[in-house]
């Protein structure tokens, strides 16, 4: 498995978790205490950002991916001179 379509899955998982809890705050009655509420907040929040994480990869994968350009070949001229790597010294 790619690691793309291991983060996807991953960040599904974390998206059902935390609105799992969250209804799991809701049905117990938890939810109307502060710990609960801050908890619930918390809990939509990671939420949130998984969702737009997954939203974002979605679109990414369905963009189509641009034209391949060929390749160009090595334009080597042939009458280039090398120049030498070291200057030669002056002797007088």
């Amino acid at each position: 498995m790619s690691d793309r379509g291991f983060c996807f899955l991953f960040s599904c998982a974390v998206i059902l978790a935390s609105l799992g809890a969250t209804g799991w705050l809701l049905a117990t009655g938890q939810a109307a205490t502060v710990d609960g509420l801050f908890l619930m907040l918390m809990s939509l929040t990671v939420a949130a950002a998984f969702a737009l994480y997954v939203m974002y990869m979605i679109k990414r994968a369905m963009e189509t991916p641009p034209p391949a350009k060929p390749a160009k070949a090595a334009v080597t001229p042939a009458t280039a001179k090398s120049a030498p790597l070291v200057p030669a010294e002056k002797t007088e």
